[in-house]
């Protein structure tokens, strides 16, 4: 399971029409999940906060956000949501392809705004709340497109397509593109690269020896470098991931705890037992009765 598979379980479907790569869901935490994992993706991303409160990651920098922000991520950007210590949080999130609205003879809105935005061309700010001035106008776009998608009606591509433009301008209009794309540090390159590979091989055995081969470091290297990027030690986080990654499945699914442990790459199931408790402070039996909604 991926994290988009993660965010998105219940629907059992992909986030894309590869014909119109625009998708949308409502995500509650802890109800759906308790956080989603640092990761990152070539689509853009909106999360739009409809009540309570939580905790955003984007480029290893948190801010909480609250009923009404809006959170912009870019592709190729770092980001995670977790829950505000017991505050319920119900948020939409929205994927795209930035694609979909580029032109094939790359005019100048491709060459000008979206080709710089796919290579690492960051936007001017991440979150926008009510008291920003642009605020409204962006809320506006994105409302728009929410209704459109309440109804699907005849031509709704076009309807969305229009959303996206209008959101983008009022993006853009006040500052001005550089020439070139900023180049993302070279340590935060390498932590998604290794993100990446937590997130396509968690269900595997993955030793410090061969996810430091994989990133070209020695072992001594690699696990200093992980410890000082993420604030704890690689094996910890693996292991914090695939508890998180198990949580979901045990609320998702009705298999065994035995099949979850071992599908979320844990050779043990009493090792796992007493790592879920520890996160968890109830064992995962417990956390799917109580927890599972319904």
């Amino acid at each position: 399971m991926t994290i988009s598979e993660y965010e998105n379980y219940q629907e059992k479907k992909k986030h894309f029409d590869a014909a119109f790569p625009y998708n949308t869901y409502l995500c509650c935490i802890p109800q759906d999940f308790l956080s989603v994992p640092l990761h990152w993706h070539l689509e853009m991303e909106i999360i739009y906060i409809k009540k309570g409160c939580g905790k955003v990651s984007i480029d290893l920098s948190s801010a909480l956000v609250k009923e009404g922000d809006i959170i912009l991520v870019a592709p190729g950007q770092l980001h995670g949501i977790s829950q505000q210590e017991d505050i319920r949080l119900e948020y939409e999130n929205i994927l795209f392809d930035l694609h979909m609205l580029e032109a094939k003879n790359n005019d100048s809105c491709t060459a000008d705004f979206f080709e710089p935005l796919q290579h690492s061309h960051m936007l001017a700010k991440n979150i926008y709340t009510p008291q920003d001035q642009k605020y409204q106008k962006i809320a506006s776009c994105l409302d728009r497109a929410d209704e459109v998608c309440k109804t699907f009606p005849h031509a709704y591509q076009l309807a969305l397509k229009s959303c996206l433009f209008g959101l983008f301008y009022e993006l853009f209009a006040d500052w001005a593109i550089a020439a070139a794309p900023k180049k993302p540090l070279p340590s935060l390159e390498k932590l998604k690269i290794i993100l990446k590979y937590v997130e396509n091989h968690y269900q595997e055995r993955i030793t410090i020896q061969e996810i430091a081969a994989f990133c070209d470091y020695s072992p001594s290297h690699f696990m200093k470098y992980f410890k000082h990027a993420m604030g704890m030690p690689f094996i910890t986080y693996l292991n914090d991931y695939r508890l998180t990654m198990a949580a979901r499945l045990l609320l998702a699914s009705d298999c065994s705890v035995l099949s979850v442990s071992q599908e979320v790459g844990f050779e043990n199931l009493s090792h796992f037992n007493r790592c879920f408790k520890k996160k968890f402070a109830v064992t995962p039996g417990a956390y799917r009765n109580t927890a599972k909604p319904g």
